[in-house]
């Protein structure tokens, strides 16, 4: 019986919690003597003469003993000095050195996903080794306890080992030479391999003057006979010359078998043969089993990597030591990936090399005191594959500059998937060979789905059996389950952290549940069962019609059976008519699409991206309390990740990993995604609700449907959603798809800066009205400013920079600006502390400008001079007929001087009060509208005292009339001034 079966002959859902293992035969480590008299019958005289055959060690001089990969000659023979001498000169060899070289450079080579940490980033300079533990059969084979947070991240310290002592003398003094160091998917094994490699070739490796990778995936697609001498060779040409050294010197080699899941290997004599001539050509999965036996190269060390379901295959009595790789289960290890990632020099970019330092270790110390919260972060951690994912998140939030951005959000994490599973197969052994993320895409897709329609993130035992089990009817499926269960579901579910909740499950990353559900859908796994099986029949119903529609064809040329080819060309509307109905399945994912992306309950949440920031960095302020009610789940990730695997580069990077998406598919759910999608985004969305949209315009990565879709914003407001680099880059990218006007760009209290600006700049240059206000621009961003307005395609005719520090500086950016610009006609620098100096500034540039209608210098700290010189040139102007000085340090006389001005006469009109002579201003409320709206931003007292001068200021006028139609507008307004210093007073303005 097999191994899984034995497993699973009765398979209890409770084996979740325990993830059990098992393995036929004996439990404990045996032990093999072979001696010259020990070997007796048929098989012992084939197996003796082998050994005398083959085998450089005389058996007549005593015999060897293996047990558990140790190896102990009882008789160790004696090198010759001539021995010693060549194996000096091998080990100095320039063959070695090229070899040591050439692994260096592939070793160290990275992938494109690293890149982004800056140019100083390698794998030889920036590294954390994961916890290793020293573990053995036994553990192994026992059931191993409930899968809990304390269980995960509390490992025995007793046991620990470091790379280095791997291959040191075991618990009995003896020499070990085969080690099997086995991880679940994601703790870091072929990160560790390379830098093992890596150590190696620049002498951190003292123990082994020779090292020979070899990936068993390369050696699981050949099977011709070849040679161990020729593998060598092969692989490392550099190698030639010292290959006809190994087994005739004592040259001490170590072999590294990485990804021994990939081979079949049998181990019986009936199945693989022994051999001991390095010359003797034999199947490659022959060469692995030999040098594991020690019957091939007997001195030579081995250690070979693999996932927990292969482990077991491996006899027992062949294993030195058994090393299970523990991720980073130490937190103190999960700070310093951390810090050594997002401390790297030029992570920031290079344009912000001063900035970027700061904030990169501000990241770092947000980062780490959510760790020390022990928030579900530091579950995710425990896997370095999901630290590198918060790493290449957090850099993609913080430090994309770029527009286009060179990533995104669903690229990283299909990135993601194919650093981790590229090529895996779930069970070599299996007929089917079903890729990995191919049976996570059917399993766990099908779980996040259902959790994602319920909004539930938290699951079960009973959830994980439906979504798991209720469908398994073949031994090859419940295997293929088992073989899930201990290597990959650890990676994707891990006990929640939350209390009363420790035996409930949820995704590592929050985001992966919403990634997986998506890939889940856009595959087309939602599906009912009269839909699979009309898919399945369509296809034999065609193939086979055709077939005999042809050969009938020809038989009715000689009989007359002229019905039947009617008959079967009858039977080929069926796939014709099924091809239909499968295309209203892109529309049900394209209706999908669409309602989740504009539900109407996750209007007013904060955006996407601002999401993700929370769940890794955390939310500072106080704990929720445990009692207190949680707030709903939200998932607006999902739909965007269903735009996003939709696009081209993640199609291409998930038919690698088995998850094939057509392109007929995808071309048909994006037809119809413009009758759903487009249609209902015409509709007003609340400022982060459009940012979600832009941001799944970006990740569809489709410019074609995003210029149709932009064409429809005339007007974009965004304001009070915070603004960052990578949003600013998104903004730019999806607007520059098209280059139509945009009426109106508000980007009121966005967190702007002289960065976003530039950013910014080819949209900005396409607005009419743009709203700047509340964002805490300076003069640098005034400089910005002035080369907008100064550029010949520049199209803004109205700007409001409303409480920003503009200062001095600033209004003489602004004045040159004014000087040259041919667009503006409104301007409002509100509360922008001008000073009379700025303001004098801007009146000085006045002048030479044709086209402003409308100037706001309210509440600048003007005195008289300034307010009345501006109002001077004001009058000379050719189109600027209103100026807003209201809020100001004006005198008496002042107002007296202000209150004289005709609009007939002088040709512009001063808003200084609520009063105009002896009636009420025509723009009494704008003002006080103003006022209300700006007030949490301004000075409280300031803008009391200015209220009680307008109160007093109204109450005189109102004495000097007599009209009494003119006394109740002023009693209207003053009552409205009233309940404004009122709710002022008590605070609640």
């Amino acid at each position: 019986m097999s191994w899984a079966m034995q497993c699973q002959s009765c398979l209890p859902w409770s084996s979740w919690m325990q993830l059990h293992r098992s393995l036929p035969g004996s439990r404990g480590t045996r032990s093999v003597y072979l001696c010259a008299a020990s070997a007796t019958g048929t098989a012992g005289s084939y197996f003796l003469r082998k050994i005398l055959r083959t085998s450089s060690i005389s058996l007549s001089r005593g015999c060897v003993h293996y047990q558990g990969g140790s190896q102990e000659h009882s008789v160790q023979p004696r090198s010759s000095r001539h021995g010693l001498s060549q194996l000096r000169n091998v080990a100095s060899s320039d063959a070695i050195k090229k070899h040591q070289k050439s692994l260096s450079a592939w070793f160290s080579h990275q992938p494109n996903e690293e890149r982004q940490f800056g140019p100083s980033f390698s794998l030889n300079a920036v590294h954390v080794d994961p916890v290793i533990r020293e573990s053995s059969l036994e553990e192994i084979l026992k059931p191993s306890p409930d899968l809990t947070i304390h269980n995960q991240l509390q490992q025995p310290c007793s046991q620990v080992i470091s790379l280095q002592k791997l291959f040191d003398v075991d618990a009995c003094g003896r020499q070990v030479k085969n080690v099997v160091l086995y991880g679940t998917v994601g703790t870091g094994k072929s990160t560790l391999i390379k830098k093992m490699v890596v150590d190696w070739c620049h002498g951190r490796l003292p123990r082994f003057e020779l090292v020979i990778p070899f990936s068993c995936e390369d050696l699981s697609h050949s099977h011709a006979p070849i040679s161990l001498r020729r593998l060598i060779t092969k692989k490392y040409q550099h190698l030639r010359d010292v290959v006809p050294m190994l087994g005739a010197s004592n040259l001490k080699v170590l072999f590294i078998l990485n990804g021994l899941e990939r081979l079949n290997l049998n181990f019986s004599l009936a199945g693989t043969e022994l051999c001991c001539d390095p010359n003797e050509p034999v199947p490659p999965s022959a060469i692995v089993v030999n040098l594991l036996r020690k019957y091939l190269l007997p001195e030579a060390s081995i250690i070979a990597t693999t996932r927990p379901s292969a482990v077991r295959r491996i006899p027992g009595k062949y294993v030195g030591r058994y090393a299970e790789i523990c991720g980073f289960s130490d937190t103190n290890l999960q700070k310093l990936y951390f810090q050594m990632r997002l401390s790297q020099p030029g992570c920031g970019g290079e344009n912000s090399v001063g900035s970027s330092s700061s904030e990169q270790e501000n990241l770092v110390e947000m980062l780490s005191r959510n760790l020390e919260r022990h928030n579900q972060i530091a579950a995710a951690c425990f896997l370095p594959s999901y630290c590198w994912l918060v790493c290449t998140t957090l850099h993609f939030l913080y430090f994309t500059r770029t527009v286009p951005p060179s990533q995104t959000l669903t690229g990283i994490y299909t990135s993601f998937l194919r650093l981790n599973f590229s090529g895996e197969v779930l069970d070599s052994t299996d007929s089917t060979n079903i890729s990995m993320m191919k049976y996570v895409a059917k399993t766990v897709g099908k779980l996040a789905y259902e959790g994602v329609m319920s909004r539930k993130t938290c699951f079960s035992e009973d959830d994980l059996q439906q979504c798991f089990e209720v469908k398994m009817k073949t031994e090859s499926e419940l295997n293929l389950l088992e073989v899930f269960r201990s290597d990959v579901f650890r990676f994707f579910l891990t006990p929640c952290v939350q209390p009363g909740k420790e035996h409930t499950f949820v995704f590592t990353i929050p985001a992966m549940q919403e990634y997986l559900a998506a890939l889940y859908v856009v595959l087309g796994e939602k599906k009912t069962l009269a839909q699979r099986v009309g898919k399945e029949l369509s296809e034999v119903i065609g193939k086979v019609s055709e077939d005999v529609a042809v050969i009938l064809s020809i038989i009715s040329k000689v009989l007359p059976l002229r019905f039947l080819p009617v008959l079967f060309n009858l039977l080929k509307i069926f796939p014709r008519y099924f091809s239909r109905l499968s295309g209203r399945d892109r529309d049900a994912i394209a209706h999908t699409m669409a309602e989740e992306m504009f539900k109407e309950e996750d209007y007013y949440n904060d955006d996407v991206l601002d999401q993700i920031n929370f769940s890794i960095l955390g939310v500072e302020g106080p704990m929720r309390h445990p009692d207190e009610a949680p707030d709903d789940e939200v998932f607006e990730l999902f739909p965007i990740f269903m735009g996003g695997i939709l696009s081209r580069r993640n199609r291409a990077i998930l038919e690698q990993l088995g998850c094939s998406i057509k392109n007929l598919a995808a071309f048909e759910i994006a037809k119809a995604m413009k009758k759903t999608v487009i249609r209902k985004s015409r509709k007003g969305l609340p400022p982060s609700e459009l940012m979600d949209y832009l941001f799944f315009l970006h990740e569809f990565q489709n410019k074609r449907f995003t210029a149709e879709a932009i064409r429809s914003l005339r007007t974009v407001n965004l304001s009070s959603v915070k603004m960052t680099p990578l949003k600013c880059s998104v903004l730019a990218s999806v607007m520059g798809t098209t280059c139509h006007e945009v009426e109106e760009l508000n980007l009121t209290s966005c967190n702007l800066d002289t960065s976003s600006l530039r950013i910014l700049f080819p949209v900005l240059l396409r607005c009419k009205a743009l709203h700047l206000q509340l964002n805490g621009l300076g003069s640098d961003a005034c400089r910005e400013i002035r080369d907008l307005l100064l550029h010949d395609k520049c199209m803004v005719s109205s700007l409001r920079l409303a409480n920003n520090p503009v200062g001095e500086q600033g209004a003489q950016y602004l004045a040159e600006a004014l000087a040259g610009n041919r667009s503006l006609t409104h301007l409002s620098l509100l509360h922008t502390a001008l000073g009379d100096r700025g303001a004098e500034i801007i009146a000085q540039h006045l002048a030479k400008n044709q086209h402003l209608q409308e100037l706001n210098l309210g509440y600048n700290s003007l005195m008289d001079t300034a307010a009345l010189h501006v109002v001077e040139v004001a009058k000379k102007h050719a189109t600027l007929d209103k100026v807003h000085l209201y809020f100001n340090d004006i005198s008496e006389d002042g107002k007296r001087a202000l209150h004289s001005l005709r609009m007939d006469r002088d040709g512009v009109r001063a808003l200084v009060f609520l009063t105009a002579g002896t009636d009420v201003s025509d723009y009494w409320s704008n003002i006080l509208n103003i006022v209300q709206k700006n007030l949490p931003f301004w000075d409280r007292e300031r803008v009391r005292q200015h209220l009680v001068l307008i109160l007093q200021d109204l109450e005189s006028s109102r004495r000097q009339t007599a009209n009494p139609w003119r006394k109740a507008k002023f009693l209207r307004v003053e009552s409205e001034v009233k309940k404004m210093l009122g709710k002022l007073q008590h605070g609640t303005l």
